[in-house]
């Protein structure tokens, strides 16, 4: 569609301003609401139901009822992939629609929302609903007069919270996972995305799945996030988002009933430029993809570039050229190949780091406007002569910005590239794979590209080392994050 056609359906597009509790949308017990702010404009998109420790008990009732009562996780397995499946369709049916609430809200550009977000989103429920008659348990060696089953069961009330900036992507790696292995889940979007998820988790409903099984919560993350975190009944809270909060995430865990906990808590993800690099074009348009995608606004972007000395004049001349044709701009453009950021927060947040640029001899080599007002496009950007302890490499900024730093040896890069408190993806560029793989082996990250960034697809697993967290979303692996192991003996004599 073509720019005026997506304006004109997002002002015909209905949008949902309540939570979805036990298959049905629900105001708030309070009544209290939150503004749903587009940054495209600053204009309210709606008032969205602000829950709190009410509202999620209201929710972990429905979810643990229908976990308890057997009506999903004892569903015939071929008629719980069916619902999975009829689930999947139904979103790519209303792939647009999905996609016009998650542009509005975040300002991700319609053309990637569209053609990747919302298809990902079905794709992904697809994926898992086809895997749940595929999986098979265990029988161990016992002696001849036992029989001994080891059995993947699943854990019961799930509880995600999920960020903003791939907010239907993130939450359907944590509800296909769940629901494939028979849990119930209660999800609580972040307060600047919650408007496609609860469309997706209406169409759950029209597929067949239970009501109380998919449970989503609108709120305030000290309020919903925190009680959801809390909760006696949730066996285990699986977050994606912030360090701080991630931290606070385990701490509810022991302050409440020793949940488990699963942690994706973002990056500040190496591309390594080696100096015998065959195609320097693609590693710098590759190299721009990875930062400059979702405004900057991606865990695992590629935010450092550490190059060899002797081609950094050329990589980041590259570099400039790449971003000259850079399409920045208004997101329901088609054409539009970079949004704003999320939110003024957001856009402050990304403007104290540009603000450091000078203090210690860094210099802008492209961008480095700071906007103001309303205003929440940033330029691509690329700072020069940042030292490795600043806080310029060593913290996530989350915004279109990529730091330059050099080296002289491939230990010297190595050092460099592990040499942050993140390890969640990192890349390196060779034309020697023996040289580009070794190098490979010895980064400590839980993703490594050779020759190119960001390839990714539900069959591989996603997560981190250090401070990026623990536990896998997607593939196969994830299942075993919903489960828990069960031995059951029987002796036969």
């Amino acid at each position: 569609m073509s720019r005026e056609q997506w304006v004109s359906k997002s002002k015909e597009i209905t949008i949902p301003n309540q939570m979805f509790i036990d298959g049905e949308f629900v105001s708030a017990v309070s009544g209290a609401t939150f503004d749903a702010i587009s940054p495209i404009d600053q204009r309210v998109l709606a008032k969205v139901a602000s829950g709190d420790s009410i509202d999620v008990d209201k929710a972990v009732a429905a979810a643990k009822r229908t976990f308890e009562n057997g009506v999903w996780r004892e569903l015939n397995p071929r008629d719980k992939k069916a619902i999975m499946l009829k689930w999947a369709d139904l979103i790519r049916e209303n792939h647009e629609e999905i996609a016009l609430l998650e542009t509005l809200e975040v300002g991700k550009p319609i053309g990637d929302t569209s053609g990747y977000d919302s298809l990902a989103v079905a794709r992904v429920i697809q994926w898992y609903g086809e895997a749940i008659d595929k999986r098979y348990d265990e029988i161990a060696p016992a002696p001849t007069n036992s029989l001994a089953m080891i059995t993947r069961e699943p854990l019961g009330v799930i509880g995600a919270v999920v960020p903003w900036n791939y907010p239907i992507v993130i939450a359907s790696w944590k509800i296909g996972p769940a629901l494939a292995m028979g849990n119930s889940v209660v999800l609580k979007p972040s307060e600047e995305s919650s408007l496609a998820i609860l469309r997706i988790a209406q169409l759950g409903i029209e597929a067949g799945l239970p009501k109380g099984v998919f449970n989503v919560v609108t709120g305030l993350g000290d309020q919903a996030g925190q009680a959801l975190a809390r909760h006696m009944d949730v066996a285990k809270i699986a977050f994606t988002g912030s360090g701080p909060v991630g931290k606070k995430m385990l701490q509810y865990a022991a302050e409440s009933n020793l949940k488990q906990v699963a942690l994706e808590l973002g990056g500040k993800s190496p591309q390594v430029v080696l100096d015998d690099v065959v195609d320097l074009d693609k590693a710098a348009s590759t190299i721009a993809w990875g930062i400059y995608y979702n405004a900057g606004q991606t865990c695992n972007a590629g935010s450092r570039v550490i190059v060899h000395e002797s081609i950094k004049e050329t990589l980041t001349a590259k570099l400039a050229e790449f971003v000259g044709n850079f399409k920045v701009g208004d997101p329901l453009d088609p054409m539009t190949q970079m949004g704003p950021v999320v939110s003024l927060k957001q856009r402050d947040r990304v403007n104290s780091y540009l603000e450091l640029v000078g203090a210690s001899g860094e210099k802008f080599l492209y961008g480095g406007k700071k906007p103001t007002g309303n205003d929440c496009y940033f330029e691509p950007t690329l700072i020069d002569g940042t030292k490795h302890d600043s806080r310029l490499v060593q913290e996530e900024i989350f915004g279109p910005v990529i730091v330059v730093e050099t080296f002289k040896s491939d230990a010297e890069a190595l050092a460099l590239a592990n040499g942050t408190n993140y390890g969640l993806a990192a890349s390196v560029w060779s034309g020697n794979i023996s040289r580009a793989h070794n190098f490979a082996r010895k980064l400590r990250a839980g993703t490594v590209w050779i020759n190119t960034f960001d390839m990714s697809d539900v069959i591989t697993p996603f997560g981190g080392f250090n401070g990026s967290g623990s536990g896998r979303d997607k593939s196969l692996h994830a299942l075993d994050g919903y489960s828990a192991l069960k031995t059951t003996w029987l002796d036969l004599s």
